[in-house]
């Protein structure tokens, strides 16, 4: 188990991406995929309230809305939920009263009482930090949230937001959930993981496996024929470093009896600082494989290897 920063948030070192629901996966797959998750030991879930309002057809929240459906129809004991707030059509931004207002209509889909754990989903530097700061920490004091988070922030906003709330004698946030993954490395370790190791903030990166690409599924740089945006987003790693990186991660997969995409996740989990990859299932048979992430401990020659190949080189394109 792993502990969510300085919360007591005790969880599986894997988050089930909840951004598949309702999209590429109906009602029925997310209650099997949610089903499996749990059953397999998964006890941490990922979702935001703008979940997936780019579907023709959805307006936002659809993914809150069947998570709250399976939690009140199978009603799991020790289940973490997380969700965000900023991005929803209709609660755009991170005022005080988008915030208050956003946080009330997730937990009604949600169907619970408190929110575990809360982002802000994007930074909305047209709104002052210091107010959105007061929001969250409100959310704290008023019971509607246990723990504040932050998303896609710089490390600069983090420490600036930790700043306004020591000051305020508010609730700190535990957790930063940034965009982290064996090709996508830089800009989080030079920037915000040092934030999040003096202020014991947790990380739970999303595109844990870069769009799909650290499935071992998509090898070309050429996705002429690949209708899904996922393939699309897949096929720009596919550079001569990155098939690198997938032919290690397969070596290595074998020798634990794993896939590619747990060994990628292993290796995400034994960075500094990180406390669950987040990953998404719109399949059943999907969900033992991330699971098996959690579980496999790379050694340190392996960690290494990997760290090494997936190093930026501007020269290797």
């Amino acid at each position: 188990m792993s502990r969510i920063g300085n919360s007591d948030l005790d969880v599986l070192p894997l988050s089930l991406g909840g951004n598949v629901f309702g999209w590429t996966a109906d009602r029925d797959t997310s209650f099997a995929v949610l089903d499996a998750f749990h059953a397999g030991g998964g006890d941490f879930i990922d979702t935001a309230d703008a979940y997936s309002a780019w579907v023709p057809g959805n307006s936002g929240g659809e993914s809150e809305t069947l998570i709250g459906e399976w939690l009140a129809s199978r009603r799991p004991e020790n289940v973490v939920v997380a969700t965000k707030v900023s991005q929803h059509p209709q609660f755009q931004g991170l005022s005080a009263a988008n915030v208050r207002a956003a946080a009330e209509a997730s937990l009604k889909r949600l169907g619970v009482d408190t929110i575990d754990l809360y982002y802000a989903h994007f930074d909305d530097e047209s709104v002052p930090l210091e107010e959105t700061v007061a929001a969250f920490g409100d959310l704290v004091k008023d019971g509607l949230v246990r723990y504040t988070a932050v998303s896609n922030y710089t490390g600069p906003r983090i420490r600036e937001w930790i700043g306004y709330a020591q000051a305020a004698g508010s609730a700190l946030p535990v957790a930063v959930q940034p965009h982290y993954n064996l090709v996508h490395r830089n800009e989080v370790e030079e920037g915000v993981v040092p934030v999040a190791e003096e202020f014991g903030l947790g990380l739970v990166p999303y595109s844990a496996l870069a769009s799909g690409f650290l499935t071992g599924k998509y090898r070309s740089t050429d996705a002429t024929g690949q209708s899904s945006p996922r393939a699309q987003g897949a096929a720009k790693y596919a550079t001569a470093q990155g098939l690198k990186i997938i032919d290690a991660l397969e070596g290595i997969g074998k020798a634990h009896g794993v896939s590619i995409a747990s060994t990628a996740l292993a290796w995400l989990r034994a960075q500094p600082t990180v406390v669950a990859p987040i990953a998404s299932a719109s399949r059943v048979d999907q969900v033992g494989g991330l699971l098996d992430s959690a579980r496999v401990d790379l050694t340190a020659d392996e960690i290494g290897e990997l760290t090494r190949l997936s190093e930026w080189n501007p020269d290797q394109g």
